[in-house]
């Protein structure tokens, strides 16, 4: 089958089966282009939580399809890749947090959307790169447990310096990988280029960019800014928006090209795979889901 018989056959399913294809800004331009939504985490837990379609297919990592379980216990959500995983949610175990929450009693945990629903399960509240400060501020304490990206900690750390964080020692692969020589080599060639990255880059990164934020505020920054040139410092699947929702701009990314193999191990033969044989149905444990959906509701409340 070539791009445009899948692209037909998927639509013809989606009708069939009632479902919703949504996925993620680090997808694959072909399967970005088949979703009915794109978005970053907040957005995609968003959309799963108020869909009335009866199948969610979720076109990212395993995290992000099993928010979408536990928001929506009684739809049938598909993963295409059942090894879709991510790295950063796998740098954190159950039992490692509680016994760092034991070392810190009375502290409450602030997980990244990034985990698995066993470590949701286990804090107070979650939150994503775009609402993490505002989360953070919702629970008018002196202390927090923020894990597992220590990036992403230290940036709101940065901005809440009235707040004590214990900081989980995660970290993502891509991110961790930009680094300031890659950006100030290109900024060396262009010194008119915008410097904009994700809040998961370490903090010498951050501190030389001119915007930090999530996917959705990066394409928000880009689309909306007077400049024309712009070193990006996230995964490389975000230039198929920004370049779908801007004109004449330009982007760059880092020498060594942020990639996510996870991300890209959903492949649009595996969008139609799955919704032809209902494959790689995403399930999650009923006592789990059910502590892990009061801390994902507490989280879309504050946003």
């Amino acid at each position: 089958m070539n791009y445009i018989e899948m692209k037909s056959e998927i639509d013809r399913l989606k009708k069939e089966k009632n479902a919703i294809i949504i996925a993620h800004y680090y997808m694959r331009p072909e399967v970005q282009d088949v979703a009915d939504y794109i978005g970053d985490s907040l957005g995609l837990a968003r959309t799963a939580a108020k869909t009335d379609k009866q199948m969610i297919v979720f076109c990212g990592v395993d995290f992000m399809a099993e928010t979408a379980k536990i928001l929506m216990p009684d739809r049938d959500v598909l993963i295409p890749y059942s090894r879709a995983g991510c790295f950063l949610a796998d740098m954190i175990i159950p039992e490692e947090l509680n016994e760092y929450k034991e070392e810190h009693p009375n502290v409450p945990v602030v997980s990244y959307i990034n985990t698995t629903a066993e470590i949701k399960a286990l804090s107070d509240i979650i939150c994503t790169s775009s609402n993490a400060v505002n989360v953070v501020k919702s629970l008018h304490t002196k202390e927090v447990i923020f894990g597992p990206d220590k990036n992403l900690a230290q940036f709101v750390a940065d901005q809440l310096p009235e707040i004590k964080f214990h900081i989980w020692e995660g970290y993502c692969q891509v991110h961790e990988r930009i680094t300031v020589q890659s950006i100030l080599e290109i900024k060396k060639r262009h010194p008119d280029a915008a410097v904009v990255v994700h809040p998961e880059c370490t903090p010498q990164v951050i501190r030389i960019a001119d915007f930090v934020g999530s996917t959705t505020k990066i394409i928000n920054y880009v689309k909306d800014s007077d400049k024309k040139l712009f070193v990006i410092g996230t995964e490389i699947g975000i230039a198929h928006q920004i370049r779908k929702k801007t004109s004449g701009k330009r982007i760059i990314f880092p020498k060594a090209t942020p990639l996510c193999y996870n991300m890209k191990t959903i492949t649009l033969p595996r969008v139609l795979s799955a919704l032809k044989k209902d494959q790689f149905k995403v399930s999650v444990d009923k006592k789990t889901a059910e502590k892990a959906k009061i801390v994902i509701e507490r989280m879309l409340a504050v946003s």
